[in-house]
C-alpha cells in the first residue's frame, strides 16, 4: 500500500528539537523524503503498524502532529509536481 507521511513538530525548544530529528530518522527507515517534513512510503500491513508505534512513541500528542495518508493509486497518472521531483520512482520495482 502507498503512504504519505506529514508531520508537524512544535521546535520551539530543545526537546521539541530532538523530537522532530527522530521523527524524520524514523520515516527515512520506511520511506523516501520529498519535502521537509513530508515522506511517500510503500509498506505491507507490517510495516505500516510498526511505522505508526514507532511515531506515536516519538511525538508529544499534545503538541505535535503526524498524518497519515493512504492511497489506492499512487501513480504519475494521478500525481502532479510543481518543481523539483523528489518522490517515489514509480515505474522500476520495488523491494519491500
Amino acid at each position: 500500500m502507498f503512504y504519505v507521511v506529514t508531520y508537524d513538530v512544535a521546535t520551539d525548544t530543545k526537546e521539541g528539537q530532538r523530537r522532530l530529528r527522530r521523527i524524520a530518522q524514523a520515516c527515512e527507515g520506511y520511506g523516501q523524503r520529498v519535502q521537509k517534513s513530508v515522506f511517500e512510503c510503500v509498506l505491507d500491513q507490517t510495516r505500516y503498524v510498526e511505522l505508526v508505534h514507532r511515531l506515536g512513541d516519538v511525538i508529544r500528542r499534545d503538541e505535535d502532529s503526524v498524518r497519515i495518508y493512504r492511497t489506492q493509486d499512487f501513480t504519475r497518472n494521478n500525481l502532479v509536481v510543481l518543481g523539483k521531483d523528489l518522490g517515489l520512482h514509480l515505474d522500476s520495482p520495488w523491494t519491500v
